[in-house]
């Protein structure tokens, strides 16, 4: 399992003005990270996501950070989670630029999806970027 990548979903938003970079997690058997896409455990991780973005929402209006790309699902090694992931989050938290967020992130994940909703449609995953 330890060479299994992680599966992340995170969001970067603004909250009353102030950046967050909420995220959630959980490892994948061998079989899940070699599909097409992330299935039903990304859905889960999305909505668990979403449902925490819901609940921050009581502290002031939200707003997306990155357009389209502000909600991602991405699967990045273990160890890049528990060192790198932490240093880029502090860095964009403290004022870094989105773009060279993102550019670092594509850098360090295996595969990546934008997650999308269309009404009347269940949530879908883009590759990304």
């Amino acid at each position: 399992m330890a060479d299994a990548p992680y599966l992340v979903a995170l969001a970067l938003v603004e909250i009353s003005g102030k950046r967050a970079l909420p995220l959630t997690g959980r490892s994948q058997a061998a079989a899940a990270a070699e599909a097409a896409e992330p299935g039903e455990a990304g859905r889960s991780l999305a909505l668990e996501l979403l449902m925490r973005l819901w609940q921050r929402s009581d502290d002031g209006p939200l707003q997306r950070a990155a357009g389209d790309s502000s909600l991602l699902l991405v699967e990045i090694p273990m160890e890049v989670m528990s060192e790198q992931l932490p240093l880029l989050k502090a860095s964009w938290l403290s004022g870094g630029e989105t773009q060279v967020l993102l550019d670092s992130l594509q850098g360090l994940v295996s595969r990546a999806w934008r997650i999308t909703f269309v009404k009347y449609e269940p949530v879908s995953f883009i590759a990304w970027p």
